[in-house]
This record gives structure tokens, sequence and C-alpha cells, in this order.
């Protein structure tokens, strides 16, 4: 009992990412870690071949579950629905700089709602934990023709709608710094440069918040939204830089509470896309707590 525990607690992080990866949700994707602890639990280990692929392969139809409920669920979503924000540490190698900046991002995440169940879990299978099509066949209970097919047509259904540009970290970085000091100073003027002219907002307000009920469009526009904050709450309004799902985001504080996850997608150059979160915010505020005490 104490190998197979141990060998749980040793593949945890990469099933709850891949479970959180496949819902959007960091919350029901510790339910669905939890729930195959139990089935894990229960199994024999003796039949079990390979630990790896057993474990991955029941996360990812629990979580093939969990997302068809939680699909009719976000029909009758008030607003905007946006993957939860998840506060990450620093990638320490270039491999995982890449992985985080690129499949954990919530512009990433959010494209990867336009998918059914079984095409988000084939897509994620393949493109990202780089299983073959036998291993998807047989958690999917398909053919390897048939995911094959899956996969490509997923490939070619975000074609259009995943992040176009391909941005180094540095890069991100470095433009995400100067936009978190003209905001921090108020330098409207500087906001708006470092927007492009396109720039498109997407606020989630959680079904809770008042947000926007569908994206706001226009560099300028979203520059003078966000310096609106500046001038309304004046010095009790802080920002901090962050790095939210494997990129640097934006924190905001108003009377000292965060108020808002801010991440952003760029071009390297100019700020393309926002996404605003003034809800889905405890598990950020609880750790940003922690690490300040």
């Amino acid at each position: 009992m104490e190998d197979a525990t141990a060998t749980f607690g040793r593949l945890r992080p990469r099933m709850l990412g891949a479970a959180y990866r496949m819902l959007g949700s960091l919350s029901e994707a510790e339910d669905v870690v939890q729930d195959v602890w139990l089935r894990w639990h229960d199994a024999n280990p003796a039949r079990i071949e390979n630990a790896e692929a057993w474990l991955i392969a029941a996360t990812t139809r629990r979580a093939i579950d969990r997302l068809r409920l939680a699909r009719n669920e976000r029909e009758h979503y008030v607003g905007i629905w946006l993957p939860e924000p998840v506060l990450t540490d620093g990638p320490s190698t270039p491999e995982q700089v890449q992985e985080a900046s690129s499949d954990l991002s919530i512009a990433f995440l959010t494209v990867l709602e336009r998918l059914a169940p079984d095409a988000r879990a084939a897509f994620l299978l393949h493109e990202v934990f780089e299983a073959d099509y036998a291993q998807i066949a047989d958690i999917l209970g398909k053919t390897e023709a048939t995911c094959r097919k899956i996969v490509q047509r997923a490939k070619e259904h975000l074609r259009e709608d995943r992040p176009r540009y391909v941005v180094s970290d540095q890069a991100h970085q470095r433009l995400m710094r100067r936009f978190l000091e003209a905001v921090s100073s108020g330098d409207f003027a500087a906001m708006k440069t470092l927007m492009a002219e396109s720039a498109v907002l997407v606020g989630d307000g959680g079904g809770v918040v008042t947000s926007f009920p569908k994206p706001m469009v226009g560099g300028d526009r979203i520059a003078a939204l966000l310096y609106a904050a500046r001038l309304r709450f004046k010095d009790e309004l802080h920002i901090r830089g962050a790095i939210i799902n494997g990129r640097m985001a934006l924190l905001r504080y108003i009377h000292d509470e965060l108020e808002s996850v801010q991440s952003y997608e760029t071009d390297g150059e100019r700020i393309v896309r926002v996404y605003v979160q003034p809800e889905k915010l405890r598990r950020v505020a609880r750790r940003e707590v922690m690490a300040m005490s």
C-alpha cells in the first residue's frame, strides 16, 4: 500500500494538470483526482502493468464525464465563461517555460472550450501529453483510426482560433512590465501606446460580479477602461505582476483586497487580448496572502 501511495503521489501533479486542462477549473480537477485516488485505493496493483497509464486513463475518463456535465451548466452561465486562473511559480527550465506559456495559458484553455469532451481529451493527450493513438484509443474506447481523425479535426477546428503569436516568455515579460509601470503610474498615453488598435477585452464575472456580456474591442477603449479605475480609486488601487497560468499577468488590488486577475496575450510588441476575472479568485488570493505573510 505504501508503494501504491507513493506512486500516486509522484504522478498526482501530472494527473492534476491533465484534469485542469480538460476542465479549466482547478477545484473540479482536484475533485477528479480525488475520485481517481479512491478507485486506485481499491484497485489490485498486481493487475496493473503500467501505473502511470492506468492513472492518466482513469483521470481522463473521469474528466470527460465531469466536462459533459459542466458544458450543460455553462450553457446557462451568465456572461462569458473563462477558465479559473491559477497562480503558478516561474518555470525553471526552457522546456517548462514553453509548456507553461502555451498549453496552460488562459488564451489556450479558452480556445479548447470549443471542443467536445472526447475531442478535447484526444487533442490534449496527443498534442500535450504525447500519447500515441493506441493509448488514446484504449482510453476513449475507440479505434486508432477514429482517434486519429478526431485529433486532426480538432486541430483544424482550433487552427484559426488558437493564439496566433509565438512570443517568448522574455518578450512577454518585458512588455508586461512596461504596461505594469504605465498602469501603476497612471500614464494613460503609455497605456494606449502599448495596446494594439484591434485589441479585445473579455471579462468573466463568474456569474456573480457584473461583467461584460460580450467582448470589448479597441485598444483605446480598453486602455480608457483600465485607466478609469486609477481615476476612481487613486491611491487605494495597487497593481502587481504575478505568474498566472505560466505567463506574467497583473493582479489588481482595491483597498488592499484582490479585485481582479488580468491575463494578457501579446504579439511581443503590443497587447492584443485581455482576460479580466473579478471572480474565481479565492485560490489566487489565498496564495498571495501566504506569500506575503
